[in-house]
This record gives C-alpha cells, structure tokens and sequence, in this order.
C-alpha cells in the first residue's frame, strides 16, 4: 500500500504494516517535550491520579521558555514546582535559564530530534522538528501527562495536504514568505487535522535554518504536523551534531495518497508581510508600505535562529533605529545567542538601537519582554498576529521575515529592503 512520509512514520510507530488516513492508532513516543506552560499543567493531573514515575526520564525534555525567566511571583513559584518534579523523576534533560532558550530552537540544535521519531510536545509548535523528517504535534496537558507515564498516544492518522514550490521569488523572500504563501491558500483552518508536506526545489534549496521557519507555522493552518523529506541538506546539519546512521528515513511514494496538491509559484513574488488579526491575510510588503510601526520584534521559535539575527545585522549594520521605534531581538537558544556575540552581530544589533533579549518566548506570546499598548502597531517575525497576542486587543500586529523587520526598524514604517540594503546578506 503506498503511503505518505507521515503514514510511514505512524504505521512504524504502532506496529502496523500499512496505516490510511481516518484510522486509529495507538503509537509508541521517541520524545515527550514540555515547557513551563505545558509541564506544570500536566503535573497537576499527575498529582490527580497519584502518578509518582515517568515511563522514561531519558525520553523527555523539558525547556523552560515562555515566561522565563521569570517575570513575576506566581511564574516563580511555578518554575520552582517543576524544578522539583523534574528532581522527583529524575529527567536529566531539563534546560533552565542560561541553559536552553526557545524548545523549537534548543531540541533540534541540541541532536534531539532525528528523522523517523514520534515526537510530542505541550506546545503548539512542536510541529518544527517536522523539517527533519520526523512526525511532531503538540497536544494538551492531559494527553502530556498521559504520555509521560505511558510512553505511548492516541492518534487519528491525518490525510495529507502536499504543497509543491516552484518559480523564482525576489531576491529577498525568504523561508518565512514561503509559508505565509502556504496559509494564505488555504487559510487558517484550511489544514485542520491535517499533515502538511513540502516540495519543490525552492523548498530543497533552503538551509535547514529556513526549513525549521517553513515547517513551524504549519499549524497556523491548522495542521496537525507538517514535514519536509530528508536530503544531503538534513544529513549535513545532523553529522554537525553527531548524528549519522542512528534513524530512519522516510520517502512518499510516487503513488502515495494525497487529499489536495496545492500549487505555489513563486515567480517574481515579494516579501510577505501578514495583515492583522490573522497569518493567512498575506499581502506583497509593497501593499504594507508607509504603515507607521511603534515596535519591532526579531526572533522567536520561528526566526530565532543565527542565520535571522545576521540577515537582520547585515541590514541594520552602520545604521541607527528610527527615533520612536523600538527594536527588540529574542535570539532564540543561548547557543544562538553566543554564537552571534562571537560572530559580533549582537554588538550590530545593539549599536543599532536594538533592545537583546535573553532568549524567551515572551514577547511573542505578550507574556514579558515586549507587550503591547493600545493601538499599538508591532511588526513582528513571529508566528502569529491574533488579536491580543502580543498584549493589548487594540494593538495591531503584522508578520514579516527578519529582512523586512529589520528594513522597517530604520525607517520607522513597513519597508521593503531594498531600499535600505543594496545586497542581500550572504
């Protein structure tokens, strides 16, 4: 029976030959994610059902990140419970401050994730790791909890969305364009419950950096995962991690199922930039131009990475902020972070004007770190720009890749950059 490269991944994980999209599965786990959100909820339904283990310290991961460190009295005493339970169970991949960052960024660069695994994860975007061949979704504190005790979870296996690249974009479209081309066609919900592949040369031709920002913001259309095939491009980034012949790689078949193949041409596009209050209201930044912006965000789980922060140097490098707009950068692991010192772009950044967060999740959830006023205007090169996201429900966020962030930080306005850059960063 020919199968997809996330039917493959399941049938593997739950001992079946073959599985089809609509049936039940019962799948074994590789890796259990929580951050301090996630892992303090499902320790309280531990407490419910008097669950004193974990199926398997070694297989979980918890990452402190999203109001880390902590910014009050209450997140203190929570990351002081689950520093305890971590303790209690003794899991010994626990990230604290100082240590790890953002999750999608510290898991995959750390060698956690490899092709083949079931991965989940209590946060929405675990759906990242996809971009190394893997199958990864978030779940809920009650299954999280389920699955540290049990190592195992129900699943429905998810019909299969392909979306193909092709074409030539501007010389400044990046990773985060091609997906805020993806949403925009099938919207917000168009991918529900769904698994997301991605193809094409554009998609082949991107470094894994841009990959893991292509397949994070697979469940900005609702999707239960997204993936990308492993290549020569995922095999190198996984040898720098000392990882070479301890996973499984996993190919659609030519004849596989798919419940739609959505076309994506690229020819001659310009840079994104995803009107509010939605990711899938993506516009050419040309229609954003001239929109006055009080603060700029560059970072996050979905452009955290050292290649974002240095695309974003190269534009800002021997230039100033415009005077009323705040620039605030979130690297998004501390290895990112002391990489881009060594490389002096965190010095360009700060030089700039910018404001270098250590690395959380803060600002992009409107937790700490960058919250919005009323009738506030932010662009942003996180992933989502509801209402209320990032504070204030009057505030208004728009989404762009760190190239355009960084343009707009300059003139104060969104902007192309092109006409604050003359080449693009290598």
């Amino acid at each position: 029976m020919a199968m997809t490269i996330t039917e493959k991944i399941l049938a593997a994980h739950s001992g079946e030959e073959s599985v089809k999209p609509g049936d039940l599965i019962q799948a074994k786990v590789d890796l259990a994610m929580g951050n301090d959100l996630s892992t303090i909820s499902a320790i309280g339904r531990l407490e419910k059902v008097g669950a004193t283990e974990v199926w398997d310290p070694d297989k979980i991961a918890i990452v402190m990140s999203h109001f880390t460190p902590n910014k009050d009295i209450a997140t203190a005493e929570l990351t002081k419970k689950i520093r305890a339970w971590v303790d209690q169970v003794k899991i010994p991949h626990y990230f604290e401050v100082g240590q790890g960052g953002i999750e999608h960024v510290v898991l995959p660069e750390k060698g956690f994730i490899k092709p083949g695994m079931v991965i989940i994860g209590g946060d929405s975007h675990t759906c990242t790791y996809g971009a190394l061949g893997c199958f990864a979704t978030g779940v809920g504190a009650t299954d999280l909890a389920g699955i540290f005790i049990t190592g195992e979870v129900w699943l429905k296996v998810p019909e299969t969305l392909r979306f193909e690249f092709h074409g030539t974009p501007d010389k400044w479209v990046s990773a985060k364009d091609l997906v805020l081309l993806a949403i925009s066609k099938v919207g917000v919900d168009g991918a529900r419950y769904r698994a997301v592949e991605y193809s094409g040369q554009p998609i082949d031709d991107l470094d894994m950096s841009g990959r893991l920002t292509l397949v994070n913001m697979a469940v900005e259309m609702g999707a239960k995962n997204g993936v990308i095939h492993v290549d020569d491009t995922t095999r190198s980034y996984l040898k720098e991690r000392g990882i070479t012949n301890s996973y499984t790689e996993y190919a659609s078949d030519e004849d596989a199922n798919y419940l739609d193949v959505i076309d994506c041409d690229l020819s001659g596009m310009s840079p994104l930039v995803a009107f509010p209050p939605s990711p899938d209201l993506a516009k050419p930044v040309e229609e954003a131009a001239g929109i006055k912006v009080d603060q700029v965000v560059i970072g996050s789980c979905t452009n955290g990475r050292l290649e974002d922060l240095t695309i974003a140097a190269d534009i800002l490098r021997g230039k100033k902020t415009k005077k009323g707009t705040r620039l605030i950068v979130l690297p998004g692991s501390q290895d990112v972070y002391l990489e881009a010192l060594k490389a002096g772009v965190i010095e360009v950044l700060v030089e700039a004007g910018g404001a270098v967060s250590t690395p959380t999740c803060g600002a992009c959830l409107g937790g700490h770190m960058g919250v919005l006023a009323s009738d506030e205007v932010c662009l942003s090169t996180t992933s989502r720009n509801y209402a209320g996201r990032m504070g204030h429900r009057d505030a208004q966020i728009y989404l762009c890749n760190p190239a355009v962030a960084a343009a707009s930080a300059i003139t104060g306005e969104i902007t192309h950059p092109k006409l604050v850059a003359e080449e693009v960063p290598v």
